[in-house]
């Protein structure tokens, strides 16, 4: 995987696949246009039983991004 979807992912988008780690009755509400452009990454996928993240959603979300590196330094 290349590290240019790391590197595109908005702040929405980081924080709708961390809830797409949640069991559905712990998540909060997600960003309905986030999660579309997840899906269209191949991040996520829609399941019988609601959005869930992708093999390759949790991949990105464990390298994190490199934008992100910077502010918690």
């Amino acid at each position: 995987m290349t590290t240019d979807i790391g590197c595109s992912l908005a702040p929405d988008h980081w924080q709708t696949l961390r809830f797409l780690r949640l069991p559905a009755v712990q998540r909060l509400p997600l960003n309905p246009a986030a999660l579309a452009e997840l899906i269209a990454l191949g991040l996520a996928a829609q399941g019988d039983d609601g959005p869930r993240i992708t093999p390759t959603g949790r991949s990105v979300l464990l390298r994190g991004s490199p934008s992100l590196w910077d502010l918690a330094a």
